[in-house]
């Protein structure tokens, strides 16, 4: 505030306090002031451009009116913004944004990060439509946690589709990569214990999971694929078994050695079984010890189905769970199976009769030709085999057995050129080959020689695989097309191991990789129903919603949690899902208190 010489109070307006300073600092002493002027009783308030310099000749600092802009309450504000504008062009990026914010009458703001949003919006939805959250909540009322369960089960699910990582790299993933809502943060003990949880409610939650699932997308579950995978861990000891003081066994052992798929026998394994429906859908997952064979699996499997009461259900296996045990308990409580067939076994095997039958094929739409044989037709014994023949595989498995026993023949003749103990080392190592040593046979001289009647035998096979089936209702096309599929199935355990990343596992306690297991099949059964709902790729469908994130913005009025707006493909996705796209506005949080 100033006097001057005639009395006349003036001030300099708080109004543009930004623009007069970047002006004092670019022009000098240029400036806006109030000039108060007292007129017949009544004072009235004008605005004005000002510049102070300095007298050449007396030397004494005087104030020269630029431009004046008006009486105070009847500015024209838009000219004064259009002002600002024109000069912040001259000015930082920042400074501008700032100068620019203050003419508009905007509060200043901080950009503080931004978090994903999409994957765990879309995974969020799923959960609760599912039916998920409010069976976990369900079996969590009578708990009375004081930690949010349901959440943590939630944020360790959402992690293994999305970025598969420890529990204590889901501290900071949670944390600071993502936003789930109503979870801020987490602690790794506080995930162990709704591990714990889930491991404890693990038969009540796979059952009203099913049911929830099945009864919202009525799932047809009259065929249930059945198969095994397992997961090793690099460790150099097993799990030991614990026997109680009577001598019965209390606790068996998790990681233990047994025949690995992957090739690795060596190391300690857990073998893990699901229940899939035709559709894709994991419905259930059993976890094993490593050493358990997958004919001796069936039972359990069979049994807990069972409970269920699903009704009359088909279950679909490979050759790996073929015995006729396994027959006997797959047609318990009227329920059926189709299952491989080993095809090379020896003269008297019912499946080795059903390939020497005659008959003519019958071909199918997709190019497969097929041949029903019936092997102790009439009796309580009957059998029902159907014999597959591909032409396509048949081309190939000639083509292939042809360039082996080119090779055979270059290195018999090799042979020829050693004598001694190099020989004998050679045809050693050439007999016990695992794939030239098939179609060689060795004379009492211990001479090598193609066995050309193994080759004829071998070419009766090519392209052709043996399916029985105890139901004979179902048309043998169906039959087919149904063990066909077990096969698409198994992306199921491809998902498992580079989706979901089920290893490396973290955990050594039994009830933890229990409880990891069952992560993963949360995870997977979320995945499998975007990707039916949606006929896109999990991994086409977490980049589509990649770009979707939060900003955090610091305000005068608070923190702001501001959504990007969803994308045409985000938007096809959502709907087809049947899910809400995020409101514009997340969060709105008050400035704290000094």
């Amino acid at each position: 505030m100033a006097t001057t010489a005639k009395g006349v109070v003036t001030t300099i307006s708080a109004f543009p306090l930004l623009l007069v300073a970047h002006l004092w600092y670019n022009v000098g002493t240029m400036y806006i002031r109030t000039v108060s002027v007292k007129k017949t009783h009544k004072t009235f308030r004008y605005v004005q451009l000002c510049h102070n310099y300095r007298d050449p000749v007396t030397g004494v600092s005087k104030t020269k009116v630029l431009h004046n802009l008006g009486p105070a309450d009847a500015l024209d504000t838009e000219a004064l913004r259009r002002l600002v504008n024109s000069i912040s062009r001259y000015l930082e990026p920042d400074e501008a944004a700032e100068a620019q914010a203050i003419a508009g009458n905007i509060q200043p703001f901080e950009f503080k990060g931004s978090r994903e949003l999409g994957g765990t919006w879309l995974l969020d939805g799923l959960w609760q439509r599912l039916g998920i959250r409010k069976v976990l909540e369900t079996l969590l009322r009578e708990r009375e946690f004081a930690t949010p369960i349901e959440l943590l089960i939630f944020a360790m699910v959402a992690n293994r589709a999305l970025a598969p990582c420890s529990k204590l790299g889901l501290e900071h993933w949670v944390a600071n990569k993502v936003h789930i809502s109503g979870l801020d943060e987490v602690e790794v003990h506080q995930l162990y214990r709704a591990m714990d949880f889930l491991l404890e409610a693990d038969e009540k939650i796979q059952h009203d999971v099913f049911f929830s699932v099945a009864n919202l997308f009525n799932l047809e579950v009259d065929l249930i694929f059945v198969d095994t995978t397992n997961v090793y861990f690099e460790i150099e000891h097993t799990d030991e078994d614990v026997f109680g003081d009577d001598g019965e066994l209390t606790r068996e052992g998790l990681r233990k050695r047994g025949r690995n798929k992957q090739k690795r026998h060596d190391l300690a394994q857990v073998t893990i079984a699901f229940a899939i429906t035709r559709s894709g859908i994991p419905v259930r997952c059993w976890s094993f010890p490593g050493n358990s064979c997958d004919q001796n699996l069936v039972e359990a499997v069979k049994k807990d189905l069972n409970d269920w009461q699903l009704g009359r259900v088909v279950m679909v296996m490979d050759s790996g769970f073929n015995s006729a045990a396994n027959q006997r308990v797959l047609q318990g409580a009227g329920d059926h199976y189709i299952i491989g067939e080993k095809m090379r076994l020896g003269p008297g095997a019912e499946p080795a009769e059903a390939l020497r039958r005659g008959g003519r094929y019958k071909k199918l739409a997709n190019g497969l030709e097929i041949k029903e044989v019936l092997i102790n037709e009439g009796s309580a014994a009957q059998r029902r085999f159907i014999v597959v023949r591909n032409p396509t595989e048949a081309k190939r498995d000639r083509l292939k057995r042809d360039d082996i026993v080119a090779e055979i023949e270059r290195r018999l003749e090799a042979l020829k050129q050693l004598e001694g103990e190099a020989h004998t080392k050679g045809t050693c190592k050439l007999r016990s080959h695992p794939t030239f040593g098939r179609y060689l046979r060795q004379n009492r001289a211990g001479v090598l020689s193609l066995d050309k009647a193994k080759i004829r035998k071998e070419t009766q096979l090519d392209g052709k695989y043996l399916v029985s089936s105890s139901d004979d209702k179902l048309s043998a096309e169906d039959i087919v097309l149904g063990y066909k599929q077990l096969w698409d199935i198994e992306r199921v355990f491809r998902d498992l191991k580079h989706v979901v990343d089920i290893r490396p596992v973290y955990h050594r306690k039994g009830e933890r990789i229990r409880a990891h297991v069952l992560l993963c099949w949360l995870s997977l059964l979320l995945i499998r129903v975007a990707e039916n709902a949606t006929g896109a790729t999990w991994h086409q469908i977490k980049r589509a919603f990649d770009t979707m994130q939060v900003g955090i913005h610091s305000t005068d009025c608070g923190e702001v949690w501001q959504t990007t707006k969803p994308s045409e493909v985000q938007e096809d996705f959502l709907q087809k899902l049947q899910l809400e796209a995020p409101p514009r506005y997340l969060n709105i949080k008050p400035p704290t208190q000094p």
